[in-house]
């Protein structure tokens, strides 16, 4: 076996890699959205309060739906689709970002999310031109 079929595999098997974290936490986006939705008081938000709205219902919805985009993303990377790596990069750029707006809520599953969303990005984009070839 040679060098570039090794890498070429690797590449491949870090792109399996992101899109299974991608599912993960669109999975755990999609609870998060139900449980604001119908447990809030889960949620001990501070005086601040969230940064974008403090209508938990709102919140849900916008996180059930991201989850379900989140889920098409991985879908996406799963089939080999060749817009899928665009289009799970900017998913979870976006759900980065995203989840600083949570923070006040929730700091230690914000952070996790962050953490996970640099692994699948650097998972994406490391190499990105091997897997091109």
């Amino acid at each position: 076996m040679g060098t570039d079929t090794r890498r070429a595999g690797a590449v491949a098997g870090w792109v399996l890699f992101a899109g299974a974290l991608i599912f993960i936490v669109g999975v755990l986006d999609i609870i998060q959205g139900l449980v604001a939705l119908f447990k809030q008081e889960v949620y001990a938000v501070g005086e601040s309060g969230l940064i974008l709205t403090t209508n938990f219902s709102t919140w849900g919805w916008m996180l059930l739906i991201w989850g379900i985009v989140m889920v098409l993303a991985a879908f996406s990377l799963f089939a080999g689709a060749g817009f899928g790596r665009w289009f799970a990069v900017i998913v979870v750029t976006v759900n980065m970002i995203g989840q600083f707006a949570w923070f006040p809520a929730y700091p230690l599953w914000s952070m996790v999310a962050i953490g996970l969303s640099v692994a699948v990005l650097w998972a994406l984009t490391a190499g990105w031109s091997e897997l091109a070839e």
